[in-house]
């Protein structure tokens, strides 16, 4: 069944691509003073935007129902019937565990080489600041 609808869900889509590329767009009129006045000979003056408008319609309203009708199922299916609970993780959920840790500690860790630390030294002793000495006074010139 699901597989039938999927060529239907496949065969709506190409129709709708193939009716709406078809279809006359608003930018239209402006075209036909350029010499394409005959292209919208084939379906008639007015038939063809009705006819082309509401098969897109109708195309458009079984694409929706199938996509809705797949995706509940899909969702009824993957959850046994029952409705998703809000910790059910979806593909996560699917994952498999870690393996549990052994008894009698797990695997033996790789020996920790240890790294000699550097030897304490003292910061070097503060200095005091040397004093500021004072610009000797200018004696007045003699003569």
């Amino acid at each position: 069944m699901l597989v039938f609808l999927n060529v239907i869900y496949v065969l709506v889509a190409v129709a709708m691509i193939a009716l709406i590329l078809m279809q006359r767009g608003a930018g239209a009129q402006a075209g036909s003073g350029f010499g394409g006045g005959a292209s919208a000979t084939v379906f008639g003056s007015r038939g063809a935007s009705n006819f082309l408008s509401k098969s897109t319609k109708w195309l458009a309203v079984v694409f929706f129902g199938i996509s809705l009708y797949m995706a509940w199922h899909a969702t009824n299916t993957a959850t046994g019937g029952q409705a998703a609970d809000s910790q059910d993780l979806g593909l996560m959920s699917q994952l498999p565990a870690a393996p549990a840790p052994a008894q009698d500690g797990g695997v033996p860790a790789a020996p920790v080489q240890s790294v000699p630390a550097a030897p304490a030294v003292a910061p070097p002793a503060a200095q005091p600041a040397p004093a500021e000495q004072a610009p000797a006074p200018a004696t007045p010139p003699q003569g």
